[in-house]
C-alpha cells in the first residue's frame, strides 16, 4: 500500500481485500475466490453470510439495537439459560470479546480467593497459552515478548508446564493462596495441543480437594469446534467457570464468562459491568446461532468431516518428508513442519486458501464446521502442493 494509512501498524496485513463471502468461500475485490479455512480464527463457523444469521441482524436492526444494561434485556436472559444448559453453568456475565471473558474470570478467582482469607490470591495458569489481549488476559498468556514490552504484568500469576500434573500439585503444595487454575482444554495459538485425558481429570479432582477454581478457556475450541460443544466435555469434567466467544456470534462480537456454585455468586451488582455486552444484537445474533447449531447437528457433521481430515492427512500430508506431525481435534488442526513456514500463509492465497501458521512451523486450519467432504480434500490438497513445491527438493 502505497498511500499512508491512518490504522496503527499493529497487524501484519496479507496483500488481499475481501469483499464478499458465501459459506465457506471469500471473494476479494478482484474477482477470485477462495477456502475460507480460516473462519476470521474460530469465528464464523457456520460460513459467511448464513441466511439464518443475516436475517437475525437485518429484523433486531429494525427493532432495537442497545439500551444498557441498566435494564432487563430479554434475549440476554435466552441466552444466558441455554448456554448454561449446554455448559452445566448456573450463571453468565455477557460482554464482546474473548479476551473481556477471561477477564471477568480473572476478577471471579481473585474476589473468590479473598472471601477465602487470601490476601494475595493466586491464579495457576500455562505454559504455551493465549488468553487475549487486555491487561490481565495478556499477563495469563504465556509470551515473553508481550510481557517484556507491556510490563509489568498484573501480579498473583503463577505460571506451569501444560499437561503436567506433578508441576501444579508442587505449586499448590508450597502455596496456600491458590484461587484458581486457568487452562484451554486444547491450545489453539500454541499449536493444537490438547490436554491427556487424565491430565485434566486428576487435575479436576484436585481443584475440587482444594476448593480451588478450575477456569477453562473455550473461546477458540467451542461450540462444536471439536465436535463437542465445548472441548471440555471430551474429558468428563464441569469446570466451575467457562470462558466463550468467538463462534458465539459468527462475525458479530459476543463474549461471555460462565460460571456454576460458589463461582457463580462472587460478582454482585457495580463490582463488574460492560455497556455494550449481551446488548440485544449480539445476543439475538447468538440464539439465531445456537439454534442453527443444534437443527443442522453441527457437531455431528464436525465427527465425519474430521475424519476425512484424518484420513487425508494421513494418505497426503504424512509420507511428506517436511510434516513433522498432524495434530486434529475436530476442525481444530495443526500440521506441524520441522521448518519455519510462516511465508505459506501468503502462498496459500495465490492458491486460493485462506490459513494460519502459528509458532512459526505449525499450518493452522480451522475451517467452516458446514464443510463437506470435497471442501476437506480440497483443502488438504492445496497444502500438499503447498508444501511440496517449497519444501520437497
Amino acid at each position: 500500500m502505497s498511500m499512508k494509512s491512518n490504522i496503527m501498524p499493529t497487524y501484519n496485513r496479507k496483500p488481499v481485500t475481501f469483499v464478499r463471502g458465501d459459506g465457506v468461500y471469500l471473494y476479494d475485490d478482484k474477482g477470485n475466490k477462495y477456502i475460507d479455512a480460516l473462519c476470521g480464527l474460530a469465528v464464523t463457523s457456520l460460513g459467511h453470510s448464513h441466511p439464518i444469521i443475516s436475517q437475525a441482524i437485518k429484523k433486531q436492526s429494525q427493532t432495537l439495537l442497545h439500551t444498557s444494561n441498566a435494564f432487563i434485556i430479554d434475549h440476554q436472559e435466552m441466552l444466558a439459560k441455554r448456554l448454561c444448559q449446554l455448559t452445566g453453568m448456573d450463571n453468565a456475565f455477557f460482554c464482546n470479546s474473548g479476551a473481556e471473558a477471561v477477564e471477568a474470570a480473572i476478577k471471579i478467582a481473585r474476589k473468590y480467593g479473598h472471601e477465602r482469607g487470601f490476601s494475595n490470591p493466586k491464579i495457576i495458569v500455562m505454559s504455551n497459552s493465549f488468553h487475549g489481549r487486555t491487561m490481565g488476559a495478556m499477563s495469563a498468556t504465556s509470551n515473553k515478548n508481550s510481557h517484556e514490552s507491556f510490563g509489568p504484568i498484573i501480579d498473583g500469576l503463577i505460571r506451569v508446564n501444560f499437561n503436567d500434573i506433578d508441576d501444579i500439585k508442587n505449586v499448590i503444595a508450597s502455596n496456600g493462596d491458590i484461587s484458581a487454575v486457568l487452562l484451554e482444554p486444547i491450545q489453539g495459538e500454541g499449536g493444537i495441543i490438547s490436554c491427556d485425558i487424565e491430565y485434566l481429570q486428576e487435575l479436576d479432582k484436585l481443584c475440587k480437594e482444594k476448593d480451588i477454581l478450575l477456569m477453562t478457556d473455550e473461546v477458540q475450541s467451542g461450540f462444536c469446534r471439536t465436535g463437542r460443544w465445548f472441548s471440555y466435555q471430551h474429558f468428563n469434567i464441569i469446570p466451575d467457570v467457562v470462558m466463550v466467544a468467538k463462534a458465539l456470534g459468527n462475525g458479530v462480537p459476543i463474549g461471555a464468562c460462565l460460571a456454576k456454585n460458589d463461582a457463580a455468586n462472587i460478582l454482585k451488582a457495580g463490582m463488574h459491568g460492560s455497556t455494550f455486552g449481551g446488548n440485544y444484537l449480539s445476543t439475538a445474533v447468538g440464539l439465531a446461532v445456537l439454534d442453527v447449531m443444534r437443527d443442522s447437528q453441527i457437531c455431528m457433521n464436525v465427527k465425519h468431516i474430521s475424519d476425512v481430515m484424518k484420513n487425508a492427512c494421513d494418505s497426503q500430508l504424512n509420507p511428506l518428508n517436511a510434516v513433522s506431525e498432524i495434530r486434529i481435534y475436530g476442525m481444530m488442526i495443526g500440521v506441524e513442519l520441522k521448518i519455519n513456514c510462516t511465508e505459506l500463509v501468503v502462498k496459500a492465497l495465490e492458491k486460493g486458501l485462506v490459513l494460519n501458521v502459528t509458532k512459526e512451523k505449525i499450518i493452522r486450519l480451522l475451517p467452516p464446521l458446514i464443510c463437506k467432504d470435497e471442501h476437506i480434500i480440497k483443502i488438504v490438497d492445496i497444502i500438499k502442493q503447498l508444501i511440496k513445491e517449497n519444501y520437497e527438493n
